[in-house]
């Protein structure tokens, strides 16, 4: 069985780690670089830093934080928000992440997938997916929408067909966030992470809702998972890497063990 990976997010905006509930109501909260090297010595897996209103404003990528992260800690990192070109994506590899996550771009070029798997490899491309629960229709069959632009723009694209799409195009992971479970702590949401994970043969990590071990240790192992996404729940000190990680070990899920 191989370990499940526990990354914690960092959202960052204006150069600061923020966080939010359903993506609004923002608070900031400190330095994502500082919380970056404290996560990376508790022993987290990986990290994700999304700049969540670098798309929104039409701006560039957080390459200063980029480079600094990268001084402080020697576990992979994957970047998203305002990457639009395969010359943004080098950019972040080159300031040192391993990873970039394209969302709002990617629905709007989805090409930009299949360019950045040729030029460094699908393994370095992450598909972001901002998901809202709807109402099933013809053109939303799976009743789960793409949100794009961080939660601001509904696209009309079903969220079930564009994961398979961007497996076909080359995406080497998904990193699915449910905006209805997004900060409120009431765990994962776990039908569509399930219908996701279960109709890719790519790595899916989940995304939004932690707020026990135990919301982890269901979104792993019921809901298929690869990987889990924390953020609220350790950011806040309800709980430590180490902490999550023993309640997995306890019952039988595998994960690389805590410094």
């Amino acid at each position: 069985m191989l370990s499940r990976r526990i990354i914690p997010c960092l959202d960052v905006r204006d150069g600061k780690l923020t966080k939010g509930v359903k993506f609004k109501g923002n608070v900031d909260i400190g330095d994502p670089v500082e919380m970056a090297r404290l996560y990376y010595e508790a022993g987290a897996d990986e990290l994700v830093f999304y700049d969540i209103t670098a798309s929104s404003d039409r701006r560039d990528i957080m390459i200063d934080v980029v480079r600094r992260t990268a001084e402080e800690i020697f576990i992979p990192f994957s970047v998203g928000g305002g990457i639009r070109t395969v010359e943004d994506m080098r950019a972040v590899l080159l300031a040192g992440a391993e990873k970039v996550s394209i969302n709002s771009a990617a629905i709007r070029n989805p090409e930009l997938i299949k360019q950045g798997a040729l030029a460094f490899g699908s393994q370095c491309v992450v598909l972001g997916m901002d998901v809202l629960r709807v109402e099933k229709t013809e053109q939303i069959p799976s009743g789960y929408e793409m949100v794009i632009h961080g939660g601001r723009i509904r696209t009309g694209t079903d969220a079930l067909w564009w994961a398979q799409e961007a497996e076909r195009l080359g995406a080497g992971e998904i990193c699915l966030n449910s905006i209805d479970a997004d900060g409120t702590k009431d765990g994962y949401e776990m039908n569509l992470t399930y219908l996701i994970s279960s109709s890719v043969g790519i790595p899916v990590i989940a995304s939004g809702g932690a707020g026990s071990p135990e919301h982890i240790r269901a979104v792993l192992v019921e809901a298929k998972a690869d990987a889990a996404l924390i953020a609220s729940i350790t950011h806040y000190g309800e709980y430590t890497m180490g902490q999550i990680k023993e309640y997995l070990d306890q019952r039988g899920v595998k994960t690389r063990k805590a410094w």
